[in-house]
């Protein structure tokens, strides 16, 4: 067994991020871990950061250069090598997101060490309440994940063992029959090599998941920004954001935009869009005070019951957090 220990210094603010409600990874004190698979080879890595200017991580394999591979996605993962000094110093003052910035200038993109797993999760997220999105998540990695024994992590399934999987299959975790089908099909086309989403050629890609039905911009969005780092995309059909500019705009709690003006809104800041987006959200409109959390575009949270979701391609009307179709 091979053990890889980096020291990180991070070029800007930087706070070692809590663990996700999928259960993926897991925070004990200090300390942030979770199982990253490369090439099909289990790697156990751990994250703390003992000082405010350093991050330390930690990676087990089999084999020295496994290790080292896992240590470097899982920097991408956590963002901690991001110099954000470039958007706050063109950002700090601006009117929509400046007191957001100044507030918060740790403030990153979650992201993940495997672009698959975005792609994934962003499927199994569409047009439904997140919650209802999470059980189905953590059912998958119950029944199809990549569990280790020795510390007890577990991983999303690989993409060939989504492509294998029948259709009623991932409709018995919860899946609706389309996006079964649409998850089975974008597995089939990252497993077979059709699409490579670590290629530096993103649109390409995006191209060909989009010819898939029930793939939408959505979905791409999601895909670029937690899974590529492209934080020159924002997910604008989400409806965080659709509320977010609706009131913004309309001056109205209740008013929605359309995606169309949450991408006009968010155009002035380029390719920064994305992050900008989630110190947007992390804002309330019209004043008030900074959420201790804001919510990132993947998790918002609502006290209302589940609704049953609109059909693909649709924009659901009813309240409380639903994805936009794909």
């Amino acid at each position: 067994m091979h053990r890889v220990e980096r020291e990180v210094r991070p070029p800007w603010p930087f706070r070692l991020p809590r663990a996700g409600p999928d259960g993926v990874a897991r925070r004990e004190g200090a300390v942030l871990e979770r199982l990253v698979h490369v090439e099909g080879r289990a790697v156990h890595v751990r994250a703390a950061q003992p000082q405010a200017t350093r991050v330390l991580l930690v990676a087990r394999a089999d084999e020295e250069d496994v290790a080292q591979e896992a240590i470097t996605r899982m920097r991408f993962a956590l963002a901690v090598d991001d110099d954000l000094r470039p958007f706050h110093e063109a950002f700090r003052d601006d009117p929509l997101i400046g007191r957001s910035v100044r507030a918060r200038p740790e403030l990153r993109i979650s992201r993940r060490p495997e672009p698959f797993e975005a792609l994934a999760w962003a499927i199994c997220e569409q047009l439904i309440e997140f919650r209802e999105a999470l059980a189905i998540e953590r059912r998958m990695l119950a029944r199809m994940g990549r569990s280790c024994p020795c510390c007890g992590l577990c991983d999303l399934p690989a993409a060939q063992t989504l492509a294998a999987a029948a259709p009623a299959e991932l409709e018995a975790l919860g899946l609706s029959a389309g996006r079964a089908v649409a998850l089975r099909r974008a597995a089939r086309e990252v497993a077979s090599g059709r699409v490579d989403l670590r290629d530096a050629d993103h649109e390409r890609g995006w191209a060909r998941l989009r010819a898939i039905p029930g793939v939408g911009q959505w979905t791409v969005d999601v895909l670029a920004l937690h899974g590529q780092g492209r934080m020159d995309r924002l997910p604008a059909g989400d409806l965080s954001y659709l509320r977010f500019a609706g009131r913004r705009l309309h001056d109205d709690p209740r008013a929605r935009a359309s995606e169309a003006q949450v991408r006009e809104l968010f155009e002035p800041y380029g390719r920064w869009a994305g992050l900008a987006g989630a110190h947007a959200l992390g804002v309330i409109p019209g004043g008030g005070t900074l959420r201790a959390t804001p919510p990132s575009a993947l998790t918002p949270t609502s006290r209302r019951p589940a609704r049953r979701p609109a059909r693909a391609g649709t924009r659901s009307s009813a309240p409380g957090p639903r994805w936009r179709a794909a």
